[in-house]
């Protein structure tokens, strides 16, 4: 039997019917065909899913579909900013080299979106705890820990 959920997707606001089995994951990729939120382990232990449900990092492939109701969600979709142009902190992974095969890089970047929107001057200790949860088999971390550290020197220029 599907339920109607309401959320914030991105700013705004949709209606999906799911099945009480579904994961918000399931919901974003195959109801709603938000492809950046990607699938690694289906576990929770390789942070590809990650998302920001209410301000908060999550692993989409743990969170029940159901459970979205009434809350706000945020995709690596919902960073870009006029006319498609990346978000500062999307533009600073490209620019220091930290996207490889980019697999990980939606769940590295929201992971990382999440901290700095509540730590904009955060530590490296930090910023490597933030992305604990999140694996890559590419880079190594060094590009994406210089390109954390660039994004939050820009977003403290801006504001």
């Amino acid at each position: 039997m599907k339920k109607e959920i309401l959320f914030s997707l991105n700013g705004i606001e949709v209606s999906v019917f799911v099945l009480g089995h579904e994961r918000l994951i399931d919901v974003l990729r195959k109801h709603l065909s938000l492809t950046g939120t990607k699938e690694g382990c289906g576990q929770g232990e390789c942070g590809a899913c990650t998302v920001i449900v209410d301000g908060r990092a999550v692993n989409s492939c743990l969170y029940p579909a159901l459970e979205i109701s009434g809350k706000s969600v945020l995709t690596i979709e919902g960073l870009q900013g006029p006319e498609h142009r990346l978000s500062v902190l999307q533009q600073a992974f490209v620019d220091c080299g930290a996207i490889q095969c980019g697999y990980c890089t939606p769940g590295m970047i929201l992971s990382v979106k999440a901290l700095l929107d509540s730590n904009p001057k955060p530590t490296e200790e930090e910023i490597r705890e933030a992305l604990q949860g999140n694996l890559c088999r590419c880079t190594g971390y060094v590009q994406i820990i210089t390109a954390v550290k660039q994004a939050a020197r820009h977003l403290l220029e801006l504001s």
